[in-house]
């Protein structure tokens, strides 16, 4: 330090017992903590004494409190099973049916106005129908693309029973014993059916034509995953494994008849149901959402691209510039580069 320079700043010395301690005086808090040294003591005592008023944990509340929860049941034998699949199977053919009838929405489902209108990040009113159905079909394809490239791709835009037929048998004949994806969007028919049917069109659009599940599986064969976008699908999901079962009924009674006919084929295996994936968009009692910020099909976007729906979803929940300042939906489509980078 040069001559003439003032001396730096000290700071002050902490006293070495402080008369407080946040709040609360040292003094208080020494007799505080003696209070609680002798009333743990005292307890102690008594539960030496009265073993009564010992406490345990089955003493708690219990979140799992219904008597189901406190009755054991010797009967229940706990099997444990890993999600994981003990063999490797690939995804080898995806059949992409379609059924949108662009400009024409079903009869039995109400829409709000606005309602959502986007399939597959494009609107299909903005384009004349053949080409905004050719459009939702090409990106749908390439969405999946970005998770199983190496599949085998066929779409059925607007089919009749009899294409999503040669569609579904032609992939399972190139299949053979991998497993086949069938993904149907339904937005543009009605509900599916109380008897398990969903809903195709004729060959001249003029008609809704019921599609049987108990066919599709007979089609598909196993093991298959079944994605269902589609209003009330939780109908589907119930009707498959009913159907399941019939066709594994049906196929023990064909055994036990003494097989198929002379000269006929060998009977083919039911489809397992346990080899076989269902991804339904809501439960068989509820509908689609239908706010205008987010896609018509919300379930295969989450599926397929998810990080553009976690971005969108984000943005709607956080207005407050979370992300970024006064960031808005219309900015999410002008972020550069793409979404698999």
């Amino acid at each position: 330090m040069s001559r003439g320079e003032p001396p730096p700043p000290t700071l002050p010395q902490a006293p070495a017992r402080s008369g407080w301690l946040g709040f609360l005086p040292v003094s208080a808090l020494e007799d505080n903590l003696r209070n609680i040294n002798l009333e743990t003591e005292e307890a102690q005592e008594v539960d030496e004494e009265d073993d009564e008023l010992v406490f345990t944990f089955d003493d708690l509340p219990l979140v799992f409190s219904c008597p189901r929860h406190w009755q054991a049941d010797p009967a229940v034998d706990m099997i444990m099973q890993t999600w994981r699949m003990r063999e490797r199977m690939k995804t080898v053919s995806v059949a992409l049916v379609i059924c949108l009838n662009v400009g024409v929405d079903p009869p039995d489902v109400t829409k709000t106005q606005p309602c959502a209108r986007q399939e597959c990040w494009v609107d299909p009113l903005s384009l004349n129908p053949q080409r905004a159905l050719e459009t939702i079909g090409g990106n749908l394809q390439r969405q999946y693309e970005r998770w199983q490239p190496r599949a085998r791709y066929r779409q059925s835009l607007d089919p009749t029973v009899e294409e999503v037929r040669r569609l579904a048998t032609g992939l399972r004949r190139s299949a053979r014993e991998e497993r086949v994806l069938f993904h149907y969007n339904g937005h543009g028919v009605p509900r599916p059916t109380a008897n398990g049917e969903i809903w195709v069109f004729n060959r001249s659009y003029t008609q809704y034509i019921p599609l049987s599940i108990y066919d599709l599986q007979s089609w598909m064969g196993s093991p298959s995953i079944y994605v269902y976008d589609c209003n009330n699908a939780g109908i589907i999901v119930d009707s498959f494994k009913n159907f399941a079962e019939q066709h594994e009924r049906e196929y023990v009674e064909q055994v036990r008849a003494g097989g198929p006919q002379a000269g006929a084929a060998e009977l083919p295996p039911p489809p397992s149901l346990r080899n076989c994936i269902q991804l339904a968009a809501c439960s068989k009692d509820q509908l689609l959402p239908m706010n205008p910020d987010l896609p018509a099909d919300l379930f295969t976007a989450c599926l397929t691209t998810p990080i553009k729906v976690a971005l969108r979803w984000f943005v709607m929940k956080n207005d407050l510039g979370h992300l970024a300042p006064q960031i808005k939906l219309e900015h999410l489509e002008k972020i550069p580069g793409q979404f698999g980078d």
